[in-house]
């Protein structure tokens, strides 16, 4: 049985992304917040990728079964669109992880200030090469881009700054 905040945050932080499985939801940075309150209640803060995305009721059903196998069987995962989540809280193991898979990670930052970087390239997961080319602004999910290396001839998707 689960007795602290930490473990709260800890288990919650196993629970992988259905749309991306090598990626936990903390890797992508949608898990916000999680605690215990004095009733037993395991109380969770997710932030989707983008408000209509169709992996929050997976995600939702994957917490609750991961902490009712730990004996808890109230869990209440709070959605919250405030503020928007962005590539920014991607943490850099869920980047690489994402490389590994295939897709090449977001690069730059989103929520800066100052001058903006403009991305002329995407290196290609597969051959690392800057040669490359966007085939569609859509890729498998709306939040990746569908790209083409123009070295090594494969396709991979981009996940999009955000």
């Amino acid at each position: 049985m689960i007795t602290t905040d930490d473990e709260v945050r800890a288990l919650a932080a196993t629970v992988t992304d259905p749309e991306i499985p090598v990626l936990t939801i903390e890797d992508l940075g949608i898990l916000r917040d999680g605690h215990l309150e004095a009733d037993g209640t395991v109380r969770l803060t997710i932030t989707p990728t983008y408000s209509g995305c169709p992996a929050m009721d997976a995600i939702r059903a994957d917490l609750a079964t991961v902490f009712a196998k730990a004996g808890h069987e109230k869990v209440h995962v709070d959605l919250v669109l405030s503020p928007a989540w962005t590539t920014d809280w991607m943490s850099e193991a869920g980047k690489a992880k994402l490389e590994e898979y295939g897709i090449a990670p977001p690069t730059g930052k989103a929520g800066h200030s100052g001058p903006i970087r403009l991305g002329l390239t995407v290196k290609c997961p597969q051959c690392h090469s800057l040669n490359t080319r966007e085939m569609s602004r859509f890729g498998s999910t709306s939040c990746k881009a569908l790209y083409v290396c123009q070295d090594c001839h494969e396709p991979f998707d981009y996940f999009k700054v955000l």
